[in-house]
């Protein structure tokens, strides 16, 4: 639908960056590019990427290091993704095995590590202090949300606000820095470089959230993953939250002893409550609110074709839900 034409905006911006992706994976040691090579290749959206390329073009930028920086997210992002896989024992992403569960799980956190090296490298060569300070805050932050939902695996007692922090860290904030940093490289005014700061966070969150609702009601096939994922690793997400706080106390019971378990054995009267109880439905509605402010913010910038396509982006998050 809306996807392809926002890609086209920037059609030719995103194949350079891929190519500089591509080149900029070059190691002396055969395995760090052959898992590179295979996670950066394995089908992602490049949303972060995209969010720098729309956001620095929407905010006036014409020059191209953009480039780099996009590079760069991808960087920092595949190498969360990998450091991840290992953490929760995952062995599917994206419709096919990870990387730990092909090559171990010692392999896939030092390539990691070379990524996280690599952005770093490259984000030296921008020789932007401001987007250093950003990227460097968010990859703390990000660590601290992966340790924050892993001290958190298993408890059902999580609440709302509690979750939302996890997940602005975990998720929102390098969509957050994505487009920050966009802003930043295109020497935005204040008012534009806080507006496209927010617009980034929304639409993390926006995006978390629906991906919460899929993990309930979506096509194990178009998500890569299996239903039921979040549940079976003892994460207690948004729905599950709700569902508990409105179910009758039989209800709440077996979710919490759902969550303190993992596994799939109760998956089919755990998605009868959560579909009964309206969850998905909230945490539907939270997910537009998310990207209903992330539209907003967006009236801070002069009309583009750029501008466009970060609003559509907004729709496409909360589209993919039938």
């Amino acid at each position: 639908m809306t996807a392809q034409r926002i890609y086209d905006t920037v059609a030719d911006d995103f194949s350079r960056v891929n190519d500089l992706i591509i080149k900029r994976l070059s190691s002396d040691v055969p395995m760090v590019e052959k898992i590179a090579h295979y996670i950066i290749e394995s089908g992602g959206k490049r949303l972060r990427p995209l969010l720098v390329l729309l956001s620095s073009r929407a905010a006036g930028y014409r020059q191209d290091e953009h480039l780099k920086l996009a590079a760069v997210i991808e960087f920092l992002h595949t190498a969360t993704l990998l450091h991840d896989d290992v953490v929760d024992t995952s062995d599917m992403r994206r419709g096919r095995s990870t990387a730990n569960a092909r090559w171990g799980n010692a392999p896939s956190v030092l390539v990691g590590d070379f990524l996280y090296a690599r952005a770093f490298e490259m984000m030296v060569e921008l020789q932007n202090l401001r987007i250093m300070d950003v990227l460097s805050h968010a990859t703390a932050v990000i660590a601290e949300g992966e340790v924050m939902q892993l001290m958190n695996v298993k408890n059902p007692d999580l609440d709302e606000s509690q979750y939302m922090e996890v997940i602005h860290n975990k998720t929102a904030m390098l969509f957050e820095a994505s487009s920050h940093t966009g802003a930043l490289l295109a020497g935005a005014n204040k008012t534009q470089e806080t507006a496209l700061k927010n617009y980034g966070k929304h639409l993390g969150l926006a995006f978390q959230l629906v991906d919460d609702v899929l993990d309930y009601r979506g096509d194990a096939e178009a998500m890569g993953k299996n239903v039921g994922d979040d549940l079976a690793e003892g994460k207690t997400t948004l729905p599950l939250i709700y569902a508990m706080e409105k179910g009758v106390e039989e209800e709440r019971q077996l979710i919490r002893q759902a969550i303190r378990k993992g596994g799939l054995d109760d998956l089919p009267a755990i998605l009868g409550i959560v579909e009964s109880s309206g969850a998905l439905e909230y945490t539907m509605a939270r997910a537009r609110e998310q990207a209903a402010l992330a539209a907003d913010c967006l009236d801070a910038l002069p009309d583009s074709p750029y501008r466009e396509s970060l609003n559509l982006l907004t729709e496409l998050a909360v589209a993919r839900v039938s």
